[in-house]
């Protein structure tokens, strides 16, 4: 790998340096954010936002300047309104191609049931009103559908693969549901070599330098889909090549970093999530006290772009930072460590 991968990443992500003032920017300048765990998300955009709160974050998705759907990968994704019509139309039917048999043998949603679906979603939500996911299953129900057994869930997550509907604001801790025509403007339809040529310098944008495989990871295309984005876009990007592996980034990137600064990442953060290899930021020994078995990753301290230590939040939703180090941490890291943790406070309104 190039010997300055991680400080040239650090700041193509935002991370040492945050890349934007307003939320929604910082949201854009990722082209999607990993948001399964709602409120690890909430941090990973206010991590890259100047002095950002939660509040602020949370205000922007209920404005629906970013919103919440399953653009890739069948997975949770934060997106700027923007984003999210192209990137569902080039990335989503690749994981319904690869679910549709499975959820029609497992769940029994085939075709018709799928279309009757379709129809008891768009009327209960054609009033223009969010509802929560109660409220729809109940209007599942009444229609003859069954939404137990995660019948329900699966419904939702095809309808906005569909582009059909999205999440819209939070109401209380819980998420609600909008058509997607109501929620977000209309917009004019990409060609598929364009929306790949575009998801190329997207990607690259927030996580350059990065490879074939790591784009084709992240978007959840195949490798030749990679490989052609990141060609047709070839004239306009920097490439170089190490051990057979060719690394792409954009000439437009933030010059590399080597501060020492210790930042507090959030779980599934993009740094780690984004690339298929994980090994420039952390050891294939210790991958298992990040990545778990059963799919989640950890909130991690990153030290001069690597990891050295997991991390959550004290009992009972304190703000005390609890470590879970990777390696012996030095009294200068452990300071590091503080502000970091001074920082995330800020955020969350906990500090003075």
């Amino acid at each position: 790998m190039p010997p300055s991968l991680t400080a040239r990443r650090l700041p193509a992500q935002g991370i040492c340096t945050p890349v934007a003032t307003a939320p929604a920017d910082a949201v854009r300048h990722l082209a999607a954010m990993q948001a399964q765990d709602y409120h690890a998300a909430l941090w990973a955009v206010g991590l890259r936002t100047e002095d950002a709160t939660r509040e602020q974050v949370e205000d922007a998705i209920a404005r629906g300047e970013i919103v919440r759907t399953w653009p890739m990968r069948g997975t949770l994704h934060l997106l700027a309104r923007d984003d999210v019509r192209w990137m569902v139309a080039l990335l989503a039917p690749r994981v319904q191609a690869a679910n549709a048999a499975r959820i029609a043998r497992d769940f029994g949603f085939d075709a018709p049931t799928l279309a009757h679906g379709r129809h008891v979603i768009e009327q209960a939500l054609a009033g223009g009103a969010p509802m929560s996911r109660t409220a729809l299953y109940a209007r599942m129900e009444a229609a003859g559908i069954a939404s137990n057994g995660q019948r329900g869930l699966h419904l939702l997550n095809w309808l906005a693969h569909e582009s059909v509907i999205c999440q819209g604001p939070r109401h209380g801790k819980q998420p609600t549901f909008v058509l997607l025509d109501a929620w977000i403007p209309a917009a004019s339809s990409l060609m598929r070599d364009e929306a790949l040529h575009r998801l190329a310098l997207r990607y690259l944008q927030g996580h350059g330098p990065a490879t074939v495989d790591d784009l084709a990871w992240w978007s959840g295309l195949t490798r030749k889909d990679a490989r052609q984005a990141l060609q047709s876009a070839a004239s306009t990007l920097e490439q170089d090549t190490h051990d057979g592996v060719t690394w792409w980034w954009r000439p437009d990137a933030p010059a590399a970093s080597r501060s020492r600064a210790v930042h507090l990442l959030p779980a599934f953060d993009e740094y780690l999530i984004g690339y298929r290899d994980r090994t420039p930021v952390l050891d294939a020994a210790q991958t298992r006290r990040i990545f778990s078995v059963n799919g989640l990753v950890a909130p991690t301290v990153i030290i001069e772009g690597r990891v050295a230590a997991a991390w959550k939040r004290g009992a009972a939703g304190g703000d005390e930072v609890v470590l879970d180090p990777l390696r012996a941490l030095d009294d200068v890291e452990h300071a590091g460590i503080r502000h970091a943790a001074q920082r995330w406070r800020r955020f969350l309104g906990d500090a003075d």
